[in-house]
């Protein structure tokens, strides 16, 4: 693509994401949306989709959604009330809608937030993952950053050999946004038995499915600790092993709230372009600082995925 072209579609992306973030109770009028990039409807969705992730439909209803869950976890407006302001006509069909975005009704989500008293917690997550970063947001004043997939914009990535890893585990199931719930038992029975003082002491998380096939409410994960052998485990905790072998490793700075983004973009912008191929094993994370002494922005999260 002629660089000018690319500056073209660019731009025009650009005004639609604005357009659609600033015009969320407005239905979207996909045709003009269309029109304002001199294209096709049809070829201005595949623009769009390539450069962002999603249609413009998609990302409409993704970001009404945030905001509905956003507003669950922050407010006690009635979820009937909540699923007006979505969109949706009635509470049948946010609550369809919600529990295939989220893997739990609206009600669940809600009374599932825990405040527990441990270093190893990760925040109750309105944001659903999405390549271009956008998520909905409640000020105005903010300036948004969207980003574009383009040949030139390969994340960095580093093909690493690691060694086996012995993990104490808490299993989770269902949406990888709410793993927090799973880390919050694994720091009430792992803290009392001082499997945070040993050596090799790292959190990880550890994740067993894929979310673009898999319904979030079937999802599986764990929550985990990495312990030395020989180590006893207390009751409660389960064990997993993390074979040795080639993994590409990116690494994450930022909220936690922002890893389903970058899983996003490893797997559907590097992986792709990379001629590497995915391999047995399990992908991960490790964490290395604590969100109770670090602020969000500078949260320290690495990534890793198997390679054949």
């Amino acid at each position: 693509m002629k660089a000018e072209t690319q500056t073209f579609y660019e731009a025009a992306v650009l005004r639609t994401v604005v357009q659609i973030s600033q015009t969320l109770d407005q239905a979207l009028d996909l045709a003009a949306l269309a029109r304002g990039a001199a294209l096709s409807p049809f070829h201005f969705h595949r623009v769009f989709r390539g450069m962002v992730g999603e249609t413009p439909l998609e990302m409409h209803r993704r970001l009404r959604l945030e905001r509905a869950a956003r507003a669950l976890l922050t407010s006690d407006v009635g979820v009937t009330a909540v699923a007006f302001d979505a969109g949706y006509e009635t509470h049948e069909a946010f609550t369809r809608a919600f529990r295939q975005a989220y893997g739990a009704s609206p009600s669940a989500f809600r009374h599932g937030v825990t405040d527990p008293k441990t270093g190893c917690v990760r925040p109750p997550q309105a944001e659903l993952a999405a390549p271009s970063g956008v998520h909905y947001c409640d000020d105005p004043t903010r300036v948004l950053t969207v980003h574009i997939a383009t040949k030139e914009s390969i994340m960095h990535v580093d093909i690493e050999t690691k060694p086996a890893l012995r993990v104490a585990t808490v299993t989770h199931v269902g949406p990888y946004n709410r793993i927090s719930e799973a880390f919050a038992r694994l720091g009430a029975l792992a803290g009392p038995a001082g499997l945070f003082a040993t050596p090799a002491a790292a959190m990880v998380a550890i994740y067993y499915d894929d979310p673009e096939v898999t319904p979030p409410e079937q999802l599986r994960s764990d929550a985990g600790l990495v312990v030395p052998e020989g180590v006893d485990l207390p009751a409660g905790l389960g064990e997993q092993r993390l074979p040795a072998g080639r993994y590409a490793r990116t690494t994450h700075i930022g909220p936690y709230t922002q890893l389903g983004d970058a899983w996003s973009r490893l797997m559907g912008e590097w992986l792709p372009r990379s001629g590497q191929r995915v391999g047995e094993g399990h992908s991960y994370e490790v964490y290395r600082n604590n969100p109770t002494n670090a602020p969000p922005e500078q949260l320290h999260t690495e990534l890793f995925l198997p390679l054949a």
